[in-house]
């Protein structure tokens, strides 16, 4: 399997820990996780040409994985 760049751990890798906590104690954190991974692994296969898709499209899913980055960065912070 490729190594996909953008995951949570990387992005904030001093709250793994945390990351992984609230994965299993938070249905919403939970969720939202599961959504940045899926978005976060389309936009590597749109980068990587493995599912192309168009420029308008590659943009809006980094604007979405942007989005949820930040809502869950939201989240991290105040916990």
């Amino acid at each position: 399997m490729s190594h996909t760049p953008h995951e949570l751990g990387e992005e904030f890798p001093d709250k793994a820990a945390l990351i992984s906590d609230l994965k299993q104690s938070d249905a919403h954190f939970a969720k939202l996780a599961e959504e940045y991974h899926a978005v976060n692994r389309a936009v590597h296969r749109a980068e990587s040409n493995v599912e192309p898709v168009s420029e308008q499209a590659e943009t809006e899913m980094r604007k979405a994985r942007a989005a949820l980055k930040d809502e869950i960065w939201g989240i991290l912070a105040k916990a």
